[in-house]
């Protein structure tokens, strides 16, 4: 009788369920997945595209949407800030009322819209505070023009006792544009456009 050959290859180690666990693919163990990785690769390239694209459309988006919110928002009542008042050059009598203001902004200028409602005492002292006068005063003369007008919805129709007056000065301090309604003289309604250019 010929030996058994002792240096044949052992079984296949056996799992506790008696499975085979590792060798050639058999009746009982599951096929390897070799698309899974591809698909793993894929989507970990393929999400984070898809959340950046998404991102940036919902922030283009947004910046259109306030862009339409500022245009719509127009005068919001209240007094503007100290800095707004300093940097254009405006100054509010106490005891003022309808207070109200817009700011735009653009590479070529800035401007600051404001209106307010004082006494005749009140006007006098703004003119004089922003560096203008009651002397400089044009009966009849509306400075803001109608495309300013409708930035803010403001109308200089009708016939009401304007006078108004256009406060030039030397860059890069503001340009003023005042126009007042006179209808009631002891309680002028005032409007001016402040306009900084670099």
């Amino acid at each position: 009788m010929i030996a058994a050959d002792r240096t044949a290859a052992p079984d296949p180690p056996h799992d506790a369920a008696g499975g085979s666990t590792g060798g050639p693919a058999g009746p009982g163990r599951r096929p390897r997945r070799r698309w899974l990785k591809p698909l793993i690769v894929f989507l970990l390239i393929t999400i984070p595209a898809g959340y950046l694209y998404i991102s940036a459309m919902q922030s283009r988006g947004g910046g259109d949407a306030k862009q339409e919110q500022a245009a719509r928002k127009g005068l919001e009542e209240g007094w503007p800030s100290r800095l707004q008042r300093r940097v254009y050059g405006v100054w509010i009598p106490p005891y003022s009322a309808d207070v109200a203001s817009y700011e735009t902004n653009s590479w070529k200028h800035s401007s600051l819209y404001l209106q307010f409602t004082t006494s005749a005492e009140g006007f006098e002292r703004f003119l004089n505070k922003v560096g203008s006068g009651p002397d400089e005063l044009e009966a009849g003369e509306v400075t803001i023009d109608d495309d300013q007008a409708d930035e803010v919805g403001w109308k200089f129709e009708g016939d009401h006792h304007w006078t108004g007056t256009v406060h030039t000065q030397k860059k890069p301090l503001p340009t003023l544009q005042i126009t007042a309604n006179l209808d009631d003289p002891e309680h002028p309604r005032v409007f001016t456009v402040s306009t900084s250019a670099p």
